[in-house]
C-alpha cells in the first residue's frame, strides 16, 4: 500500500488519498485503470513497435486534481417518493345504501357505478448516497420496492410521479445528461442470439464509441473488456438461444453487462444481475462488478439474497420493505444495528439472510416494520466518520469531476469541450449515417445465421405461385377468361400482403433490445427505422421475382417482356406496402398473436373494398372512404390495367356475349340466328366474328377509369413510406422506457 501511495508525491497528498480510499474504496483492493487507459497503453505500445497489451500494470491513483486530490463522484438521492393508482372492483350503490360487488348474485337495483381507486406506495421517503468505486447493493423480499428503486435512480420513471431529489456531486442530474455518464443492465438479458460474444461487443463498440475512436482502438478496447469481463475462453461462441447453444447463463450475464459498460460510463445501473444463476455464477458476476466501481465508476445494483462471498464485495447496502428502507450503510454495520435493536446476529449467521428473514416475521406482524424503519432513523442520525471526508468533494464542479474522468479515459463516447455541464458530452456517440450502415451490418449478420427465416417466407411464396400457376394454367381470352384473371389477380395481390404477416415477430423479436439500446442513446430511432426499411427491401425485391417468375408465364398474361416487368414491380410495391403496414403494426402492437389477429383482420377488409368483390360506384358513401384506404386496391388495379390495356385486343366476340348466361347452352346455329335478329333490331351488323368487349370497356365495368397503371404503382409505394414513417412515430412515442 505504501508502494501504491508514494507515486502521489507529497506527504500530503499521501493522507489525502489514503483517507479517501478508506472512505470510498472497497477494502478488498485498490483502484484499477480504466478502460480508457488500458486502451492509450495499447496505443503507446503500437506506437513503440510492440505487439501485445501489458498483462499487469501497478495499481495508480489516476483521478487526480491540481492540488494533488483524487476526483469523486457521489450520487445522492432524498426523500424519493413514488406512489401508483390502482383500480379496485367496480360496485355501485343499492336504494338501500348497501353495495354489491359488480357479477354478484344479489342486488341490481344500483343507480350509478363507481370504480373505487387506492393508491399504493412503492417509495417511501428513501434517501442515501453511492460513491465511486463502491457497490450500492439494494436489498429486499420481493415485492419490497428494489427495482422501482433503481428506476428512480436511473431516471426510468416519468417527471411528476417521482418526488425527491438526485444530484451528482451535489448537483441535480438532467435527463440528458443522466443518459450519457450512466448504462442500465435489465434482468433479462436481450440479445441477438446468433451474434458471438465478440461480435456482439464489437457492434455495442461500433454504437457507443465516437467516429473519432481508430477500428483498431475500438477493437482492443473489446479486446480489453473481453479480459476484464472474464469471457477470453467464449468469446468466439454464439450467444445462442433455446434453439441454439450458446455460452453459459453466467457468460451471458457478463457479455450484457458488456455491452452497457463499453463505453466507460461514471454511473452503471442494474437490476438483479444474479438472478437466475449459480452462486458461483453469481459471484463472478458480482466480481466484474467490482472491477468495474474500482476504475472510477458508481455502481448500483439490486440483488434478492446475496451470498456470503458477494457480500464480502459489497460497500454499501440498502434494505427495503414495502418502500420504506430499514437498513442503510456498510455491511460490517449490520451486527451493531441488529444488536442495538435487540436482535444480534449470530456469529455463523449469514448477515443478509438473518435481516431478510428478519424483515419477513416483522412485516407479517400487526405493526409490520415500522419500529425497525425508526430505529433506522435514529441510526442513520448519528455522524458517519466519513461525512466530513466526502463533503468535501460535494463542492467539486460536476462539470471538472466529468471533464476529469474523460481526460483519464472514462465516458469516451462523444466527450467534447465545452463550457457547459450538460454539453460535456454529446448526445450521440456517431452521425446519422454511420448508425445506419452499424444497423444494417448487425441486420444482415444476424440473417444471414438464420437462413431459416428467409427461406420459409420465400418457401411459402414459391408454393402460393405454384398453386396459383397449376390453378390458373394458360388462361384464354374468353369471358369465363376474363373472370378468371380477375380472380387471379385479387388473389395474387391480396396472398402477396398476406405473406407480408410473417414478418410481424421480425421487429416484436428485437423489441427490448432496441428499447435497451435507444434508452440510453447508443442510436437513433430514426437511424434503426431507416437502417430497418433499406435492409428489408434486397429479400422483398427476390421474392417478388420469385413469384412473378412462377406465375406469368404459366398463367399467360398479356404484355410480353414490358408486361412481366410491370407485374414485377407491382409486386414488389404490393410486398413494400404490406412490409411497411405490418412493421408498423408490430410498433404498437406488443403481442404476436393480437397482431396476427388484426393483420389478418385488417388485410381481410383491404381485399373486401379493393374493387374486386363489389365495385366502387356500387360501395356504399359511408364506406367509400376505406376503399381508397384499401391497400389491395391499387395494385390490383394497376395489375388490371397492364393486362387489359391492349386496344387491339378483344375478349368478346359475337355468339361469345351468350356465354355465362342461359343462353351460353344452346347450339350456335341458333346463337347467330339470335345474332341476326339482334342486328336487324339495332340497325347495325353484328355477326360470330365482332368485337363486342375490349379490354377498355373491361376496365370500366370493373370502374377502373381514375388512375393509370403507373400512378397506381406510384401510391402503393407511397403508401409504404406513410407507414414506415407511423412506425417511427410509434417507436418515438409508444416506446417509452419509464413508469408512469
Amino acid at each position: 500500500m505504501s508502494d501504491h501511495i508514494g507515486m502521489v508525491g507529497d506527504i500530503s497528498g499521501r493522507k489525502q488519498v489514503m483517507e479517501l480510499r478508506s472512505c470510498s474504496r472497497n477494502s478488498n483492493g485498490v483502484p484499477s485503470l480504466t478502460l480508457g487507459e488500458l486502451l492509450m497503453r495499447v496505443e503507446d505500445t503500437r506506437n513503440e513497435g510492440e505487439d501485445k497489451l501489458p498483462v499487469s500494470q501497478p495499481h495508480q491513483v489516476i483521478e487526480m486534481n491540481d492540488n494533488g486530490r483524487a476526483l469523486p463522484f457521489v450520487l445522492s438521492f432524498s426523500n424519493l417518493t413514488y406512489s401508483v393508482k390502482t383500480r379496485g372492483k367496480m360496485s355501485f350503490p343499492t336504494f338501500f345504501g348497501r353495495k354489491k360487488i359488480l357479477g354478484g348474485a344479489a342486488d341490481t337495483l344500483g343507480l350509478e357505478r363507481k370504480v373505487s381507486t387506492n393508491t399504493k406506495t412503492l417509495l417511501n421517503d428513501i434517501s442515501g448516497e453511492a460513491r465511486d468505486g463502491e457497490i450500492l447493493a439494494v436489498l429486499g423480499a420481493s415485492g419490497s420496492g428494489k427495482s422501482t428503486l433503481i428506476d428512480a435512480l436511473a431516471n426510468r420513471i416519468a417527471k411528476g410521479s417521482l418526488k425527491g431529489s438526485l444530484t451528482l456531486n451535489g448537483e441535480a442530474l438532467e435527463t440528458r445528461l443522466l443518459k450519457n455518464i450512466s448504462a442500465y443492465v435489465m434482468q433479462d438479458d436481450l440479445l441477438f442470439p446468433m451474434l458471438t460474444v465478440e461480435e456482439t461487443l464489437m457492434f455495442s463498440a461500433e454504437f457507443r464509441l465516437p467516429r473519432s475512436l481508430s477500428k483498431s482502438k475500438k477493437k482492443a478496447r473489446v479486446q480489453a473488456l473481453i479480459d476484464q469481463l472474464g469471457l477470453r475462453a467464449a468469446a468466439k461462441t454464439v450467444i445462442g438461444d433455446e434453439g441454439h447453444r450458446g455460452v453459459s447463463g453466467g457468460e451471458r450475464r457478463r457479455v450484457s453487462i458488456g455491452i452497457d459498460i463499453i463505453h466507460d460510463p461514471i454511473i452503471l445501473f442494474l437490476d438483479e444481475p444474479t438472478s437466475g444463476l449459480d452462486s458461483t455464477s453469481a459471484f463472478m458476476v458480482v466480481k466484474v462488478l467490482q472491477r468495474i466501481a474500482q476504475s472510477g465508476s458508481i455502481v448500483v445494483m439490486s440483488v434478492h439474497q446475496p451470498s456470503y462471498r458477494i457480500l464480502s464485495l459489497l460497500d454499501r447496502l440498502i434494505f427495503l420493505s414495502r418502500g420504506h428502507t430499514v437498513f442503510s450503510g456498510s455491511p460490517a454495520n449490520l451486527p451493531p444495528f441488529f444488536a442495538e435493536f435487540s436482535h444480534p446476529i449470530p456469529e455463523n449467521e449469514n448477515r443478509t439472510e438473518f435481516a431478510l428473514d428478519f424483515i419477513r416475521e416483522l412485516e407479517q406482524t400487526p405493526g409490520g416494520t415500522k419500529s425497525l424503519v425508526e430505529f433506522n432513523k435514529a441510526w442513520q442520525s448519528k455522524k458517519n466518520p466519513c461525512d466530513l471526508q466526502t463533503n468535501r468533494f460535494r463542492s467539486l464542479s460536476l462539470k471538472d469531476a466529468i471533464s476529469a474522468s474523460v481526460s483519464k479515459g472514462k465516458l469516451v463516447s462523444g466527450a467534447r469541450n465545452s463550457s457547459s455541464t450538460t454539453s460535456t458530452v454529446s448526445t450521440f456517440a456517431n452521425p446519422f449515417w454511420i448508425e445506419m450502415v452499424v444497423l444494417s451490418r448487425r441486420s444482415m449478420l444476424n440473417s444471414r445465421r438464420m437462413p431459416e427465416l428467409f427461406g420459409t417466407r420465400l418457401g411459402a411464396v414459391l408454393v402460393t405461385g405454384f398453386i396459383l400457376a397449376t390453378m390458373f394454367w394458360q388462361l384464354d381470352n374468353s369471358p369465363r377468361g376474363i373472370q378468371e384473371r380477375l380472380g387471379f389477380f385479387a388473389f395474387a395481390m391480396s396472398t402477396t400482403f398476406y405473406t407480408c404477416a410473417e414478418a410481424l415477430p421480425v421487429f416484436l423479436q428485437e423489441r427490448y433490445i432496441f428499447l435497451r439500446e435507444t434508452a440510453y442513446n447508443a442510436y437513433r430511432r430514426s437511424s434503426y427505422v431507416l437502417a430497418h426499411s433499406i435492409i428489408s427491401v434486397p429479400s422483398l425485391v427476390f421474392l417478388s421475382i420469385a413469384f412473378a417468375s412462377t406465375t406469368f408465364w404459366a398463367v399467360g398474361l398479356a404484355g410480353g417482356v414490358s408486361g412481366f416487368v410491370f407485374f414485377f414491380l407491382t409486386i414488389l410495391a404490393a410486398f413494400w406496402a404490406g412490409s411497411s403496414f405490418v412493421t408498423f403494426l408490430s410498433g404498437i402492437i406488443p403481442h404476436v398473436m393480437l397482431g396476427y389477429t388484426i393483420v389478418v383482420a385488417v388485410l381481410a377488409y383491404f381485399l373486401l373494398f379493393s374493387g374486386f368483390f363489389i365495385n366502387r360506384d356500387r360501395i356504399p358513401d359511408y364506406w367509400i372512404w376505406f376503399h381508397y384506404m384499401s391497400l389491395v386496391k391499387y395494385p390490383f388495379e394497376g395489375v388490371l390495367q397492364n393486362e387489359f390495356e391492349d386496344p387491339t385486343k378483344c375478349f368478346v366476340r359475337g355468339i361469345q356475349m351468350f356465354d355465362n348466361t342461359p343462353l351460353g347452352a344452346v347450339p350456335d346455329a341458333l346463337k347467330v340466328n339470335l345474332l341476326k335478329g339482334l342486328s336487324s333490331s339495332l340497325g347495325m351488323s353484328i355477326t360470330s366474328t365482332t368485337c363486342v368487349t375490349t379490354g377498355a370497356d373491361i376496365l370500366k365495368q370493373q370502374g377502373i377509369t381514375d388512375l393509370s397503371k403507373w400512378n397506381c404503382i406510384w401510391i402503393t409505394v407511397a403508401w409504404g413510406f406513410f407507414f414506415r414513417i407511423l412506425f417511427y412515430f410509434s417507436l418515438m412515442f409508444g416506446s417509452k422506457n419509464k413508469r408512469k
